[in-house]
């Protein structure tokens, strides 16, 4: 199942998240092709803000795991987590 994984940078942390994004990148690499797609957020400036990303997991509580795992939250940049089942209707890759 995909599940979104929506994460929320807390005020401020943008020097941090910059210190920590290539740990963040190789993790999310290290998922291989179970990542679908993702990037940042950005706010009105341009400026990253949050994470989202699809991945495919067996359960939610794996796609949970998966996300708490992430290096920036370990770092405490997020302010908040979400992560929901989703069906990929629109644009879908044929596989």
């Amino acid at each position: 199942m995909l599940y979104i994984i929506a994460c929320y940078d807390k005020s401020g942390v943008l020097p941090l998240r910059q210190q920590h994004r290539a740990a963040h990148l190789a993790y999310w690499q290290g998922f291989g092709k179970a990542v679908r797609f993702g990037g940042p957020f950005l706010d009105e400036k341009g400026a990253m803000c949050g994470s989202m990303l699809a991945l495919e997991a067996e359960t939610y509580a794996k796609a949970q795991q998966a996300a708490k795992s992430d290096p920036y939250n370990k770092a405490g940049i997020f302010a908040a987590i979400e992560v929901r089942a989703w069906q990929w209707v629109l644009n879908a890759p044929e596989g």
